[in-house]
């Protein structure tokens, strides 16, 4: 892949879950953004894509508001990517999702019709239904964010650090995510581990109110005689299945770490294999989304090692 090659996004995803928003950073971007083109025309563009100035980075939004034409988006995205274009770079697709929950919060709170709502079916069905519609979709994405627990800046920084004029290119982006298994499991997650098993600080009146991050929590969580163990097993794994991700192409990796609250082991673990991950040169960031769940706060703020 040539470096002077231009980045190519196609966004999809749920209706709700923030694909104007993330068009609307895009174009913050500079890149040249066309919202909602059905997905046959995708391959007309890109082949007569030429400005008379400098070819410029470009994003397409592509979603069910193409009524009959949207089943053809998923044959449309395998075939840009086996194909060579010649001002692009392999096509990243980017699938934006969010909990059934949050998307029905969202649609009452803006008033917007969802676009599979008829007269017969409510948003609870239209919600299921888009579902299936984009399962094989999201199963080929590239890269998912799940918007339920982030902030818009959340999104938008994100977005920033994904596509925007410093990311690496042609390296595998890897996300180690903390979470609390009863806040849900992040839809994003690529590989899920359940370090429940450890034992809990919560339970130690004073490593309760600390989280992960504090050296005191650190330590009990890694003097665990089950935690050394786990910590050689996740590295093995991790050595033996990241350059088979690199070798089939994937841009984009998520590794969810999960306990109960978010708060406290899955913290630990996730900033462990961070650690390892970035020893081994792979470009990783660290994102705990639970840490402050308790205070009715969400820890947005990724870390790039």
């Amino acid at each position: 892949m040539s470096n002077d090659k231009k980045q190519l996004v196609i966004i999809t995803g749920m209706s709700g879950s923030g694909k104007s928003m993330a068009i609307n950073t895009f174009e913050d971007l500079e890149f040249f953004c066309i919202d909602n083109l059905p997905p046959r025309l995708i391959p007309q563009t890109i082949e007569l894509w030429s400005p008379p100035n400098e070819i410029q980075n470009v994003a397409i939004v592509a979603d069910v508001r193409a009524g009959q034409f949207f089943g053809d988006l998923v044959e449309i995205c395998r075939s840009l990517r086996e194909t060579s274009l010649k001002h692009f770079s392999r096509p990243v697709v980017l699938f934006l999702d969010a909990s059934d929950a949050e998307l029905i919060k969202r649609f009452k709170e803006t008033r917007r019709r969802h676009p599979l709502v008829t007269s017969e079916r409510g948003i609870n069905e239209a919600i299921q239904l888009e579902r299936n519609m984009l399962s094989d979709l999201k199963e080929t994405a590239d890269k998912i964010i799940d918007t339920t627990n982030l902030e818009p800046e959340g999104l938008r920084n994100l977005i920033r650090e994904f596509f925007g004029p410093e990311r690496t290119q042609e390296r595998l982006m890897i996300a180690v995510v903390s979470f609390g298994f009863k806040h849900g499991v992040p839809l994003d997650a690529d590989l899920v581990f359940d370090v429940r098993f450890l034992a809990n600080p919560f339970w130690v009146p004073r490593l309760k109110d600390l989280n992960g991050t504090h050296p005191e929590v650190a330590r009990y969580v890694l003097s665990d005689p089950l935690t050394e163990p786990l910590m050689e097993k996740l590295f093995d794994l991790a050595e033996f299945t990241i350059p088979q991700y690199i070798r089939e192409g994937k841009a984009y990796l998520t590794i969810a770490i999960g306990c109960t609250g978010g708060k406290h082991r899955s913290v630990v673990i996730a900033n462990e294999l961070a650690r390892f991950l970035a020893s081994r040169n792979y470009v990783v960031r660290v994102e705990h989304r639970d840490l402050h769940q308790a205070r009715g706060q969400t820890d947005a703020r990724p870390t790039t090692i």
